[in-house]
């Protein structure tokens, strides 16, 4: 297809996330653990982690971001032609979430809507993603937006995992002539089979996970993709430094924890380093001598490079300064709210807007790289546009979010106590039929879709948490609330 004929500028329209309105103190749950003191909060870089109730699950997470995301940008539920899910929360073997939001488009009458659920691990939302991109650029569009929803619950078994948690979900309207367009032609994907990470057990929220193989996937998918990503960018003239760390303004990553993000952003930095003809030793690689691969005084190789912690601390200690301009802006959800699964990336992309104003974020490049286990990875690149005629839409597309950080400080603390004797009401109860959840629905805010009854057949009933004129909170179930079962 010739490139002259697809749409101009497509990408992200509009933005929106959502994050649970309780969480409990990382610190807090070193103690109740028996951690030591900064096992959590230094060793994994988290300071928070939101978590869920028995009063949601992925399909109220997935309508409250939906909707919300509906409403702020003064949208038409006819304007959506492509909707798509990316989940690995599976709460129906059979029936997507993507027909639960269909129930937001019964009043419009739209039912013509391209798109179901994608699965794999949290990769799911990138997939979605791509598959959104791709169809705006294909024969067959039919000029309508695109909408994409990344969303999960993050919850794992009694034990050194269970801090890394977290719960969310980010809703995108894609389309032509946005203010933050995907860059053509780079995309890189690796994917590899592995049990690093898997939920074989339908009966349980909770994965297993093979920890060291994990982060060992993950580094290895990210070297192989960052490597694809630059020979492709070099061809598209997107990079024209022998260095790409110089050449981009941020880099985002999936974030199961944000110490991993420090470690992977000077493992570019160490890529960089070993493809560089003529390293700079004198000032960027001052020190780091011995790493140079095939004169090194030790034997270090991309494959068993990945547990040398020398090397680790070494990298992260030249590449500290770029790391705090480049990335450390992306990590605000992750380091508040924990890891999302697949909106985790795009939790990243969220906190790098807001962490700059409009005129700052004009003509920058970005590379985000998404990971799934078992596994699936991409890395690929956007713009925000520099044109001055697409202002508005750049200052739109941050305004959107503008709630976040006060919604961060809004949030209700739960002890460690109360947050484990939730997750405790979660296991009990998960997959039971009937039921009626327990847990109180005045924490909520303002906007959000919460369960109200599981019936003896498994249908599901929501309710949604609204705000009326006087600003009061009241419980309204929409036109719609009785249809979502």
């Amino acid at each position: 297809m010739d490139q002259n004929s697809w749409p101009k500028d497509v990408g992200i329209v509009a933005i929106e996330v959502y994050f649970p309105s309780q969480y409990v103190d990382q610190s807090e749950l070193e103690t109740f653990d028996g951690a030591s003191t900064g096992k959590y909060t230094i060793g994994l870089g988290q300071s928070k982690m939101g978590f869920c109730s028995d009063r949601e699950d992925i399909n109220s997470l997935c309508l409250t971001v939906v909707q919300n995301l509906i409403e702020k940008n003064n949208i038409s539920y006819n304007d959506i032609g492509r909707l798509e899910v990316g989940t690995e929360t599976i709460i129906d073997k059979s029936k997507s979430v993507k027909t639960v939001l269909m129930q937001l488009f019964e009043t419009s009458g739209n039912h013509d809507i391209e798109g179901i659920d994608t699965t794999n691990a949290c990769f799911g939302g990138t997939s979605a993603l791509f598959n959104a991109i791709n169809w705006i650029e294909s024969s067959s569009w039919d000029g309508r937006y695109a909408m994409v929803v990344a969303g999960d619950i993050a919850v794992y078994a009694t034990g050194n995992a269970r801090c890394t948690g977290g719960a969310g979900a980010v809703a995108m309207l894609l389309g032509p002539n946005s203010p933050l367009v995907f860059h053509r032609g780079v995309r890189s994907i690796y994917m590899q089979h592995a049990y690093d990470f898997y939920k074989p057990d339908l009966s349980s929220e909770y994965p297993v996970v093979d920890g060291k193989l994990s982060v060992q996937c993950y580094v290895n998918a990210l070297d192989k993709c960052y490597h694809m990503y630059k020979s492709k960018a070099k061809k598209m003239g997107i990079s024209d430094n022998k260095s790409l760390v110089d050449s981009i303004d941020s880099f985002i990553f999936h974030s199961p924890y944000c110490k991993l993000v420090q470690k992977s952003f000077a493992r570019l930095m160490l890529n960089d380093f070993w493809d560089d003809p003529d390293p700079d030793f004198a000032n960027r690689y001052h020190g780091l001598e011995k790493y140079r691969v095939r004169i090194s005084l030790i034997d270090v190789t991309p494959e068993n490079s990945i547990f040398n912690k020398d090397l680790e601390k070494d990298f992260m200690s030249s590449s500290k300064e770029l790391f705090e301009k480049k990335t450390k802006p992306s990590l605000l959800l992750a380091n508040q709210v924990g890891n999302m699964y697949t909106p985790s990336v795009y939790g990243g992309l969220v906190s790098y807007i807001l962490s700059h104003t409009t005129e700052e974020l004009q003509g920058k490049r970005i590379i985000l790289f998404s990971y799934g286990s078992g596994l699936a990875s991409a890395m690929f690149s956007l713009q925000f546009t520099k044109e001055d005629k697409m202002i508005y839409a750049l200052q739109q597309l941050k305004d959107n979010v503008s709630h976040v950080k006060s919604y961060l400080e809004k949030r209700t603390k739960c002890s460690p106590e109360t947050f484990s004797e939730m997750m405790k009401l979660r296991e009990e109860t998960h997959n039971s039929a009937p039921y009626t959840p327990v847990q109180s629905t005045d924490h909520l805010f303002p906007g959000t879709w919460y369960l109200t009854e599981i019936d003896s057949k498994h249908r599901r009933t929501y309710q949604r948490k609204q705000t009326v004129p006087n600003g009061n909170i009241c419980e309204v179930e929409t036109q719609v609330a009785k249809g979502i079962r």
